[in-house]
C-alpha cells in the first residue's frame, strides 16, 4: 500500500507565495517521476510540473519562471514553490508519483487527495 499526502495549501494574496509538500509513504521499493497537477472548478486536470529522479524538470508554460519543483529522494518528498501567484492559479493541487511497491514488478501511478490553493485579495 502506497499513500501520497499533500500539505501546504491555503489562501494567498495575488503576488504572494506558497510552498506545497507531498510525502510518499508505505511499501515503497522505488519512486520514478514525481509531479504536481491542478484542477480548477469546471476544468480538466492539468500538468503543473514534473521532476525525474535525477532532478530534470518540466513545467507548464503558465507557471514557468514563477513555480519551482524540487524533491528529496531520501525523504520520498516532492515540493512545489509557488511565487508571484495569480488568481488563475486557484485550483486543487494534486501530487503524483510513479511508484514501484515492494511486491510489484511494475511502476504504478499514485495520486494524493489534493490540497486547495486559493489566490484572492
Amino acid at each position: 500500500q502506497v499513500q501520497l499526502v499533500e500539505s501546504g495549501g491555503g489562501l494567498v494574496q495575488p503576488g504572494g507565495s506558497l510552498r506545497l509538500s507531498c510525502v510518499a509513504s508505505g511499501s515503497i521499493f522505488s519512486i520514478r517521476d514525481m509531479g504536481w497537477y491542478r484542477q480548477a472548478p469546471g476544468k480538466q486536470r492539468e500538468l503543473v510540473a514534473t521532476i525525474t529522479t535525477s532532478g530534470n524538470t518540466n513545467y507548464a508554460a503558465s507557471v514557468e519562471c514563477r513555480f519551482a519543483i524540487s524533491r528529496d529522494n531520501a525523504k520520498n518528498t516532492v515540493y512545489l514553490q509557488m511565487n508571484s501567484m495569480k488568481p488563475e492559479d486557484t485550483a486543487a493541487y494534486y501530487c503524483n508519483a510513479e511508484v514501484r511497491g515492494l511486491s510489484d514488478f511494475l511502476f504504478r501511478d499514485y495520486w494524493g487527495q489534493g490540497t486547495q490553493v486559493t489566490v484572492s485579495s
